[in-house]
């Protein structure tokens, strides 16, 4: 086991690795909240919609420009990635 660790450190291999599990880690937090987000923004939309059908109209455009800017979170996420 000690033998494998020095091999990693003179490679460099190691803060390669954690920077692609760091990586992994930022992307699958933005897509995981961004997915948590556009659920309930979905369902609560429906459930309005449901309610008060004659409001379907203001409901479903603050619906999709909630969705809007959800999604560009997660884009941003996507980015931070490569930037990392």
């Amino acid at each position: 086991m000690r033998n494998l660790m020095i091999l990693a450190q003179e490679s460099g291999s190691v803060s390669e690795g954690l920077g692609a599990i760091g990586k992994g880690l930022v992307y699958g937090l933005a897509a995981v909240g961004a997915s948590i987000g556009i659920g309930n923004i979905f369902s609560n939309a429906i459930q309005a919609m449901a309610r008060q059908p004659e409001t379907a109209g203001t409901t479903r455009t603050t619906m999709f420009l909630g969705f809007a800017l959800i999604e560009a979170l997660a884009l941003i996420g996507f980015v931070l990635t490569f930037i990392l």
